[in-house]
Protein backbone atom coordinates (compact mmCIF):
# COMPACT_ATOMS: atom_id res chain seq x y z
CA UNK A 1 0.00 0.00 0.00
CA UNK A 2 1.29 3.27 -0.51
CA UNK A 3 1.62 6.44 1.89
CA UNK A 4 -1.46 8.46 1.95
CA UNK A 5 -1.74 11.95 2.80
CA UNK A 6 -5.51 12.26 4.45
CA UNK A 7 -6.58 15.39 5.06
CA UNK A 8 -10.22 15.99 7.44
CA UNK A 9 -12.05 18.82 7.35
CA UNK A 10 -14.66 19.64 10.24
CA UNK A 11 -15.59 22.97 11.76
CA UNK A 12 -14.13 23.19 14.96
CA UNK A 13 -12.42 20.53 17.43
CA UNK A 14 -14.58 20.78 20.85
CA UNK A 15 -16.41 17.91 21.56
CA UNK A 16 -18.84 15.29 20.10
CA UNK A 17 -19.12 12.29 18.03
CA UNK A 18 -17.63 14.19 14.76
CA UNK A 19 -14.60 15.33 16.53
CA UNK A 20 -14.35 11.63 18.11
CA UNK A 21 -14.43 10.33 14.74
CA UNK A 22 -11.90 12.87 13.22
CA UNK A 23 -9.14 11.84 15.76
CA UNK A 24 -10.01 8.29 15.35
CA UNK A 25 -9.63 7.98 12.20
CA UNK A 26 -5.95 10.16 12.20
CA UNK A 27 -4.82 8.04 14.75
CA UNK A 28 -5.27 4.88 12.45
CA UNK A 29 -3.64 7.25 9.79
CA UNK A 30 -0.83 7.47 11.71
CA UNK A 31 -0.28 4.14 12.60
CA UNK A 32 -0.61 2.35 9.84
CA UNK A 33 2.44 4.97 8.29
CA UNK A 34 0.04 7.31 6.58
CA UNK A 35 0.11 11.63 6.99
CA UNK A 36 -3.10 13.05 8.58
CA UNK A 37 -3.43 16.54 8.30
CA UNK A 38 -7.08 18.12 9.94
CA UNK A 39 -8.21 21.38 9.22
CA UNK A 40 -10.52 22.94 11.60
CA UNK A 41 -11.25 26.61 13.68
CA UNK A 42 -8.84 24.78 16.85
CA UNK A 43 -10.35 23.83 20.41
CA UNK A 44 -9.46 21.67 22.71
CA UNK A 45 -9.18 18.50 21.40
CA UNK A 46 -6.36 19.80 18.98
CA UNK A 47 -3.80 19.05 21.86
CA UNK A 48 -4.53 14.96 21.79
CA UNK A 49 -5.24 14.92 17.92
CA UNK A 50 -1.13 16.67 17.61
CA UNK A 51 -0.55 13.99 20.26
CA UNK A 52 -1.13 11.05 18.15
CA UNK A 53 1.04 12.27 15.25
CA UNK A 54 -1.00 14.27 13.06
CA UNK A 55 -0.95 17.96 11.86
CA UNK A 56 -3.59 20.38 12.38
CA UNK A 57 -4.19 23.38 10.47
CA UNK A 58 -6.21 26.45 11.58
CA UNK A 59 -8.95 27.84 9.29
CA UNK A 60 -12.44 28.86 10.48
CA UNK A 61 -14.45 26.81 8.02
CA UNK A 62 -17.19 26.61 10.02
CA UNK A 63 -18.36 29.64 9.94
CA UNK A 64 -22.01 30.13 8.40
CA UNK A 65 -20.70 33.69 6.71
CA UNK A 66 -20.07 34.74 3.37
CA UNK A 67 -16.26 35.82 4.37
CA UNK A 68 -15.84 32.16 5.28
CA UNK A 69 -15.13 31.80 1.57
CA UNK A 70 -12.21 33.57 1.71
CA UNK A 71 -10.24 30.42 3.41
CA UNK A 72 -10.87 28.36 -0.30
CA UNK A 73 -7.30 29.43 -1.76
CA UNK A 74 -5.46 28.97 1.27
CA UNK A 75 -7.30 25.46 1.54
CA UNK A 76 -6.58 24.78 -1.84
CA UNK A 77 -2.64 26.08 -1.53
CA UNK A 78 -2.81 23.70 1.75
CA UNK A 79 -3.64 20.71 -0.86
CA UNK A 80 -1.09 20.77 -2.94
CA UNK A 81 1.69 21.90 -0.73
CA UNK A 82 0.95 18.82 1.42
CA UNK A 83 0.36 16.42 -1.85
CA UNK A 84 -2.83 15.28 -0.30
CA UNK A 85 -4.40 12.69 -2.05
CA UNK A 86 -8.01 12.43 0.42
CA UNK A 87 -9.90 15.54 1.16
CA UNK A 88 -12.36 13.85 3.71
CA UNK A 89 -15.19 16.47 4.37
CA UNK A 90 -16.98 15.75 7.87
CA UNK A 91 -19.58 18.88 8.14
CA UNK A 92 -21.76 20.59 5.37
CA UNK A 93 -19.46 24.27 5.03
CA UNK A 94 -16.23 22.73 5.41
CA UNK A 95 -17.35 20.17 2.65
CA UNK A 96 -18.51 23.35 0.06
CA UNK A 97 -15.18 24.68 0.68
CA UNK A 98 -13.35 21.93 -0.10
CA UNK A 99 -15.44 21.30 -3.00
CA UNK A 100 -14.36 24.32 -4.31
CA UNK A 101 -10.86 24.18 -3.38
CA UNK A 102 -10.64 21.22 -5.08
CA UNK A 103 -12.48 22.51 -8.53
CA UNK A 104 -9.46 25.26 -9.00
CA UNK A 105 -6.94 22.16 -9.09
CA UNK A 106 -6.20 20.96 -12.48
CA UNK A 107 -3.46 18.14 -11.97
CA UNK A 108 -3.08 15.95 -9.14
CA UNK A 109 -6.46 16.85 -7.70
CA UNK A 110 -7.18 14.59 -4.16
CA UNK A 111 -10.02 12.33 -3.84
CA UNK A 112 -13.32 13.78 -2.43
CA UNK A 113 -14.76 11.66 0.38
CA UNK A 114 -17.86 13.19 2.32
CA UNK A 115 -18.92 11.50 6.03
CA UNK A 116 -22.79 11.72 6.64
CA UNK A 117 -23.09 12.09 10.46
CA UNK A 118 -26.06 12.82 11.09
CA UNK A 119 -29.72 13.41 8.51
CA UNK A 120 -29.44 16.92 8.09
CA UNK A 121 -32.88 18.89 6.48
CA UNK A 122 -33.23 18.10 2.87
CA UNK A 123 -31.68 21.16 1.05
CA UNK A 124 -29.39 21.97 -2.05
CA UNK A 125 -27.17 23.55 1.29
CA UNK A 126 -27.41 19.62 2.54
CA UNK A 127 -26.84 17.61 -0.70
CA UNK A 128 -22.95 18.67 -1.03
CA UNK A 129 -22.65 15.52 1.89
CA UNK A 130 -23.79 13.42 -1.03
CA UNK A 131 -21.47 14.43 -3.45
CA UNK A 132 -18.27 12.49 -2.40
CA UNK A 133 -16.87 10.13 -4.91
CA UNK A 134 -17.49 8.16 -2.25
CA UNK A 135 -20.34 9.19 0.84
CA UNK A 136 -19.53 7.31 3.67
CA UNK A 137 -23.22 6.18 6.10
CA UNK A 138 -22.84 5.83 9.72
CA UNK A 139 -25.94 3.53 9.49
CA UNK A 140 -27.96 1.58 7.17
CA UNK A 141 -30.64 4.88 8.24
CA UNK A 142 -28.16 7.72 6.96
CA UNK A 143 -27.92 5.51 3.43
CA UNK A 144 -31.69 5.39 3.25
CA UNK A 145 -32.10 9.05 4.21
CA UNK A 146 -29.70 9.93 1.48
CA UNK A 147 -31.01 7.46 -1.08
CA UNK A 148 -34.51 8.80 -0.68
CA UNK A 149 -33.50 12.47 -0.23
CA UNK A 150 -31.27 12.71 -2.71
CA UNK A 151 -32.08 10.09 -5.87
CA UNK A 152 -29.69 11.16 -8.23
CA UNK A 153 -26.71 9.86 -6.10
CA UNK A 154 -24.81 6.79 -7.53
CA UNK A 155 -26.09 4.20 -4.50
CA UNK A 156 -22.77 2.45 -5.39
CA UNK A 157 -20.92 6.16 -4.33
CA UNK A 158 -23.09 5.19 -0.73
CA UNK A 159 -20.52 3.33 1.79
CA UNK A 160 -22.18 2.18 5.02
CA UNK A 161 -19.28 2.08 7.72
CA UNK A 162 -21.02 2.25 11.47
CA UNK A 163 -19.32 4.07 14.33
CA UNK A 164 -17.18 1.40 16.35
CA UNK A 165 -15.88 2.30 20.23
CA UNK A 166 -13.26 0.87 21.50
CA UNK A 167 -14.14 -2.38 24.01
CA UNK A 168 -11.29 -1.59 26.70
CA UNK A 169 -12.77 1.63 27.40
CA UNK A 170 -16.50 0.17 27.90
CA UNK A 171 -15.26 -3.38 29.62
CA UNK A 172 -18.14 -5.79 30.37
CA UNK A 173 -19.45 -6.16 33.96
CA UNK A 174 -21.46 -8.08 35.82
CA UNK A 175 -25.42 -7.76 35.97
CA UNK A 176 -26.09 -6.47 38.08
CA UNK A 177 -22.95 -4.74 39.42
CA UNK A 178 -23.61 -3.80 43.20
CA UNK A 179 -19.82 -2.19 43.59
CA UNK A 180 -20.38 -0.10 40.70
CA UNK A 181 -24.09 1.13 41.99
CA UNK A 182 -22.92 1.91 45.72
CA UNK A 183 -20.23 4.36 44.11
CA UNK A 184 -22.79 5.97 42.35
CA UNK A 185 -25.13 6.13 45.33
CA UNK A 186 -22.37 7.63 47.50
CA UNK A 187 -22.25 10.63 44.95
CA UNK A 188 -25.97 10.68 44.83
CA UNK A 189 -27.77 9.12 47.60
CA UNK A 190 -31.26 9.68 45.87
CA UNK A 191 -29.71 6.44 43.08
CA UNK A 192 -29.28 4.00 46.18
CA UNK A 193 -31.75 0.95 46.97
CA UNK A 194 -32.40 -2.09 46.06
CA UNK A 195 -34.51 -1.11 42.90
CA UNK A 196 -33.54 -1.07 39.81
CA UNK A 197 -31.15 1.77 38.13
CA UNK A 198 -32.48 3.43 34.96
CA UNK A 199 -30.23 5.64 33.15
CA UNK A 200 -30.54 8.35 30.31
CA UNK A 201 -27.47 9.76 29.44
CA UNK A 202 -27.86 12.92 27.03
CA UNK A 203 -27.83 16.70 26.72
CA UNK A 204 -29.83 19.20 28.12
CA UNK A 205 -32.55 19.03 25.26
CA UNK A 206 -35.98 17.84 24.67
CA UNK A 207 -34.70 15.69 21.79
CA UNK A 208 -33.02 13.45 24.14
CA UNK A 209 -36.78 12.65 25.84
CA UNK A 210 -36.12 13.57 29.59
CA UNK A 211 -39.70 13.79 30.11
CA UNK A 212 -40.38 10.36 28.77
CA UNK A 213 -38.24 9.06 31.30
CA UNK A 214 -39.66 11.08 34.23
CA UNK A 215 -42.82 9.48 32.84
CA UNK A 216 -41.67 6.09 33.14
CA UNK A 217 -40.16 6.37 36.24
CA UNK A 218 -43.39 7.09 37.70
CA UNK A 219 -45.37 4.47 36.15
CA UNK A 220 -42.92 2.28 37.13
CA UNK A 221 -42.72 3.48 40.87
CA UNK A 222 -46.48 3.61 40.80
CA UNK A 223 -46.61 -0.19 40.14
CA UNK A 224 -44.92 -0.78 43.28
CA UNK A 225 -41.46 -1.21 41.79
CA UNK A 226 -38.75 1.18 43.57
CA UNK A 227 -37.23 2.17 40.47
CA UNK A 228 -34.79 4.97 40.01
CA UNK A 229 -33.56 7.12 37.29
CA UNK A 230 -30.38 9.32 36.74
CA UNK A 231 -29.99 11.28 33.59
CA UNK A 232 -26.39 12.33 33.42
CA UNK A 233 -25.65 15.35 30.81
CA UNK A 234 -29.23 16.77 31.46
CA UNK A 235 -27.60 20.07 33.17
CA UNK A 236 -25.79 22.06 31.15
CA UNK A 237 -24.52 26.16 31.26
CA UNK A 238 -27.90 28.23 29.87
CA UNK A 239 -30.31 25.61 30.55
CA UNK A 240 -32.26 26.76 33.36
CA UNK A 241 -35.57 27.01 32.30
CA UNK A 242 -35.40 23.18 31.06
CA UNK A 243 -34.55 21.62 33.92
CA UNK A 244 -36.64 23.78 35.78
CA UNK A 245 -39.03 22.36 33.70
CA UNK A 246 -38.14 18.79 34.44
CA UNK A 247 -37.95 19.03 38.02
CA UNK A 248 -41.31 20.57 37.41
CA UNK A 249 -42.66 17.34 36.18
CA UNK A 250 -40.89 15.37 38.59
CA UNK A 251 -42.45 16.79 41.33
CA UNK A 252 -46.40 16.97 39.82
CA UNK A 253 -45.42 12.84 39.15
CA UNK A 254 -44.24 12.51 42.88
CA UNK A 255 -40.95 11.05 42.01
CA UNK A 256 -38.36 13.58 42.64
CA UNK A 257 -36.74 11.32 45.21
CA UNK A 258 -35.95 9.04 43.15
CA UNK A 259 -34.22 11.48 40.44
CA UNK A 260 -30.57 12.33 40.14
CA UNK A 261 -30.51 15.14 37.05
CA UNK A 262 -26.82 16.17 36.75
CA UNK A 263 -23.96 17.08 34.32
CA UNK A 264 -22.23 14.44 32.30
CA UNK A 265 -19.99 12.03 34.10
CA UNK A 266 -16.55 11.83 33.54
CA UNK A 267 -16.97 7.98 33.93
CA UNK A 268 -19.70 6.96 31.60
CA UNK A 269 -18.61 3.24 31.53
CA UNK A 270 -19.39 2.84 35.17
CA UNK A 271 -22.41 4.50 34.97
CA UNK A 272 -23.25 2.08 32.32
CA UNK A 273 -22.29 -0.71 34.64
CA UNK A 274 -24.47 0.83 37.77
CA UNK A 275 -27.45 0.94 35.92
CA UNK A 276 -30.11 -2.08 34.93
CA UNK A 277 -31.40 -0.58 32.14
CA UNK A 278 -30.44 2.16 29.50
CA UNK A 279 -32.87 4.23 28.39
CA UNK A 280 -32.32 5.55 24.42
CA UNK A 281 -35.34 7.71 23.87
CA UNK A 282 -34.28 10.84 21.86
CA UNK A 283 -37.86 12.18 20.17
CA UNK A 284 -36.10 12.78 16.64
CA UNK A 285 -34.68 9.65 14.95
CA UNK A 286 -30.98 9.64 15.71
CA UNK A 287 -28.16 8.72 12.60
CA UNK A 288 -26.77 6.19 14.89
CA UNK A 289 -26.91 6.05 18.52
CA UNK A 290 -23.61 5.58 19.91
CA UNK A 291 -25.44 4.76 23.55
CA UNK A 292 -26.94 1.90 22.44
CA UNK A 293 -23.36 0.20 21.59
CA UNK A 294 -21.29 1.52 24.48
CA UNK A 295 -24.41 -0.07 26.59
CA UNK A 296 -24.66 -3.50 24.94
CA UNK A 297 -20.26 -3.50 25.22
CA UNK A 298 -21.27 -3.01 29.00
CA UNK A 299 -23.56 -5.96 29.18
CA UNK A 300 -26.35 -3.77 29.55
CA UNK A 301 -29.86 -4.29 28.37
CA UNK A 302 -31.23 -1.06 26.31
CA UNK A 303 -34.55 0.25 25.72
CA UNK A 304 -35.66 2.84 22.87
CA UNK A 305 -37.78 4.44 20.49
CA UNK A 306 -37.42 2.77 17.65
CA UNK A 307 -36.83 4.58 14.81
CA UNK A 308 -33.40 6.20 13.15
CA UNK A 309 -30.38 4.62 13.94
CA UNK A 310 -31.03 3.42 17.17
CA UNK A 311 -33.69 1.48 15.84
CA UNK A 312 -31.90 0.05 13.42
CA UNK A 313 -29.25 -0.59 15.99
CA UNK A 314 -31.77 -2.61 18.61
CA UNK A 315 -33.67 -4.72 15.81
CA UNK A 316 -30.10 -6.02 15.13
CA UNK A 317 -29.01 -6.35 18.78
CA UNK A 318 -31.50 -6.42 20.73
CA UNK A 319 -35.25 -6.65 19.36
CA UNK A 320 -36.88 -6.89 22.75
CA UNK A 321 -35.82 -3.68 23.89
CA UNK A 322 -37.51 -1.72 20.66
CA UNK A 323 -40.63 0.07 21.19
CA UNK A 324 -42.80 1.80 18.70
CA UNK A 325 -42.26 5.83 18.85
CA UNK A 326 -43.99 7.58 22.00
CA UNK A 327 -45.98 4.52 22.93
CA UNK A 328 -45.81 5.46 26.91
CA UNK A 329 -47.28 2.57 27.95
CA UNK A 330 -45.90 0.16 25.75
CA UNK A 331 -42.65 1.72 26.90
CA UNK A 332 -43.43 1.27 30.51
CA UNK A 333 -44.81 -2.76 30.04
CA UNK A 334 -41.65 -2.95 28.04
CA UNK A 335 -39.13 -1.64 30.62
CA UNK A 336 -41.05 -3.89 33.19
CA UNK A 337 -40.38 -7.15 31.39
CA UNK A 338 -37.16 -6.21 30.76
CA UNK A 339 -36.40 -5.49 34.28
CA UNK A 340 -38.33 -8.84 35.54
CA UNK A 341 -35.92 -11.08 33.47
CA UNK A 342 -32.49 -9.40 33.27
CA UNK A 343 -30.19 -10.49 30.53
CA UNK A 344 -27.81 -9.26 29.19
CA UNK A 345 -26.70 -9.11 25.75
CA UNK A 346 -24.74 -11.27 24.21
CA UNK A 347 -20.98 -10.40 23.97
CA UNK A 348 -20.51 -11.67 20.35
CA UNK A 349 -23.03 -9.47 18.88
CA UNK A 350 -20.11 -6.32 19.00
CA UNK A 351 -17.66 -7.20 16.30
CA UNK A 352 -19.06 -5.18 13.79
CA UNK A 353 -19.58 -2.08 16.04
CA UNK A 354 -15.65 -2.09 17.36
CA UNK A 355 -13.41 1.07 16.66
CA UNK A 356 -10.67 -1.03 14.85
CA UNK A 357 -13.28 -2.04 12.30
CA UNK A 358 -14.12 1.66 11.70
CA UNK A 359 -10.90 2.58 11.37
CA UNK A 360 -9.79 -0.53 9.24
CA UNK A 361 -12.97 -0.16 7.00
CA UNK A 362 -12.23 3.71 6.13
CA UNK A 363 -8.40 2.90 5.69
CA UNK A 364 -9.98 0.35 2.83
CA UNK A 365 -11.61 3.06 1.60
CA UNK A 366 -9.14 5.53 0.90
CA UNK A 367 -6.59 2.96 -0.52
CA UNK A 368 -9.69 1.62 -3.22
CA UNK A 369 -9.91 5.39 -4.40
CA UNK A 370 -6.12 5.87 -5.28
CA UNK A 371 -6.47 2.31 -6.43
CA UNK A 372 -8.72 3.62 -8.64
Amino acid sequence: MRRLTVVQLLPALEAGGVERSTLEIAEALVRAGHRAIVVSAGGRLVAPLEARGARHVTLDIGRKSPVTLRHVPALRRLLREAGADIVHARSRLPAWLGWLALRGMRAARPHFVTTAHGLNSPSRYSAIMARGERVVCVSETVRDYLQQHYPATDPRRLVVIPRGIDPAAFPRAPLPDPAARARIAARHPQLGGRGPLLLLPGRGTRLKGHADAIALLADLRGSGLDARLWMPGAVQAGRAAYLAELAGLARVARVEAALAITEATADIAQAYAASDLVLQLSRKPEAFGRTVIEAHAVGRPVLGWAHGGVGELLRALQPQGAVAPFDQALLAATARRLLAQPQPPPAGTMQAFQLHAMQGATLALYQSLVGE
